[in-house]
């Protein structure tokens, strides 16, 4: 049993951490094996998240006065949370390949800035491309136009250069 000074330290913790994130993503995880767990937890941490076994009554108490806190009211049964402040999709996208390697595994609820999201709303969000794959995109749109622009100032003196060269051959210059 752990003592009341260690249970208040894990409550102002949790809180502390629920207060600074964007996206909170409620789970169950009964019947999950120690492999599989272990393996949840490491690809939460690679997407720069947290993964959690909560009690209901520590996860409310911490949820109370942060983003998570209409999330986090009335929990019944066996309850995980995994959060991050950084890409939701990611994050997402992690749990989303976990669950279908664990069927034990699923999804409760979540939030994401502020918003509450369903079950199908959260397997949406894990098919949205990550915040990387969008930058790149972006970069790309953005550069296309350019990289367009300098192959045909380009392509000015090497057409240049065919004429003259094709007039050339022709004898179309008097000498």
């Amino acid at each position: 049993m752990k003592k009341r000074s260690e249970k208040q330290t894990d409550l102002e913790t949790l809180k502390s951490e629920l207060a600074r994130v964007s996206t909170v993503i409620l789970t169950t995880f009964q019947g999950i094996t120690v492999e599989d767990d272990t393996k949840l937890r490491r690809a939460v941490q690679a997407v720069g998240g947290n993964y959690k076994v909560v009690k209901n009554t520590l996860a409310e108490r911490a949820g109370a006065g942060t983003s998570a806190e209409p999330l986090l009211r009335d929990l019944k049964g066996a309850n995980s949370l995994a959060y991050t402040s950084t890409d939701p999709v990611a994050l997402a996208k992690a749990l989303s390949k976990i669950a279908k390697d664990v069927p034990a595994f699923k999804f409760k609820a979540g939030i994401v800035e502020g918003r509450v999201l369903s079950i199908a709303e959260i397997q949406q969000l894990a098919t949205l491309p990550s915040k990387e794959e969008l930058i790149s995109k972006i970069m790309f749109l953005l550069n296309a136009p350019a990289q367009r622009m300098a192959t045909a100032l380009n392509a000015l003196p090497r057409n240049m250069a065919v004429v003259v060269s094709e007039a050339v051959k022709a004898e179309k210059f008097g000498s």
